[in-house]
């Protein structure tokens, strides 16, 4: 979790598309240039240990877009596959 949202700090497109799962991957993924993050908080992460298959974390990841700020809930999934964790999909959490 942590490494993709370092992935989306510095723009490491190459990194999101090798840790996100090939069944749920889009096929383009075209990050906006002008949109900066700024903070992540985790808020709980479920399973996700050395003797399991997949995980659950749920974060709170703040950016900003000029003078517009926001935040980003989510409770994302993931899968360990051949050694590494691979992001499957995310549910995003309004308020």
């Amino acid at each position: 979790m942590r490494s993709r949202y370092t992935a989306f700090v510095v723009g490491d497109v190459r990194h999101l598309v090798a840790s996100w799962h090939p069944g749920t991957r889009p096929d383009d993924l075209t990050l906006d240039p002008v949109l900066r993050w700024t903070g992540l908080e985790i808020v709980q992460a479920r399973d996700g240990g050395p003797d399991d298959a997949r995980g659950t974390v749920e974060f709170r990841a703040t950016w900003r877009r000029g003078s517009e700020r926001g935040e980003l809930h989510e409770r994302s999934r993931f899968v360990r596959r051949s050694g590494g964790w691979w992001y499957v999909d995310g549910l995003v959490i309004t308020s």
